[in-house]
């Protein structure tokens, strides 16, 4: 089974994390846009990342993949199948995938997609906007919404917290993490949720990608 794309997009990672958690084995290629092998323009027309090959099928869309791997191996289960959980489930990936993505757009794209993989500079004002007018009421909302036990959904790890966590991580990498001191639920929820195996590994390889392409930068 093959993943296209690069875990440096939010939508691929929450995807390869949810076949992780899984247990479902897979390799990631790298693909992005018109770069990629003739199979990832085959199983994603639009260039869109994620793209799933799984012998002769393919699929393209992270929730689409996500919804595949579900049904493929249902157990451990990470959908809800309550209506009320699985409901909410789906809506904080909604929230995640639009509302966040869209400040991650800004955010992480110009400061690092834009410099460091397109090697162009990014919009910095549009980005320190986003972080000073959009970010803070994402922040303010994860707050209102973490409950005690550290999980969105049923009090146990969901997809749910694998989609809200995966966006915040590229805002980290941009440098617009949230505040211990302002938002101290939010921000051990997501430091809890990261620290997990499947999100960990991935996390670190990013890091260590990202400080060298830092030394390369021009000064």
């Amino acid at each position: 089974m093959i993943i296209y794309g690069s875990s440096m997009s939010p939508f691929v990672r929450k995807t390869m994390v949810f076949a992780i958690e899984k247990g479902i084995e897979f390799e990631l290629v790298q693909a992005f846009g018109p770069n990629g092998p003739p199979e990832f323009k085959a199983a994603s027309p639009f260039g869109k990342i994620p793209a799933l090959k799984d012998g002769d099928f393919t699929l393209a869309d992270s929730t689409a993949i996500i919804t595949y791997f579900d049904a493929l191996k249902p157990e451990p289960n990470l959908i809800p199948t309550e209506p009320k959980a699985r409901a909410k489930a789906i809506w904080y990936e909604e929230f995640a995938d639009t509302i966040v993505g869209a400040c991650v757009g800004k955010v992480f794209f110009n400061r690092i997609v834009a410099p460091r993989f397109m090697g162009r500079p990014g919009d910095l004002a549009a980005a320190d906007e986003a972080q000073a007018v959009e970010f803070p009421k994402l922040a303010d909302y994860l707050e209102s919404v973490v409950p005690a036990s550290g999980y969105l959904v049923e009090d146990r790890i969901t997809l749910a917290d694998l989609a809200v966590a995966s966006p915040f991580a590229n805002l980290e990498h941009a440098g617009c993490a949230i505040d211990a001191k302002t938002h101290p639920k939010a921000a051990a929820y997501l430091a809890g949720i990261l620290a997990r195996p499947s999100f960990a590994k991935i996390i670190a390889a990013e890091k260590q990608a990202l400080a060298a392409m830092a030394k390369r930068e021009p000064a």
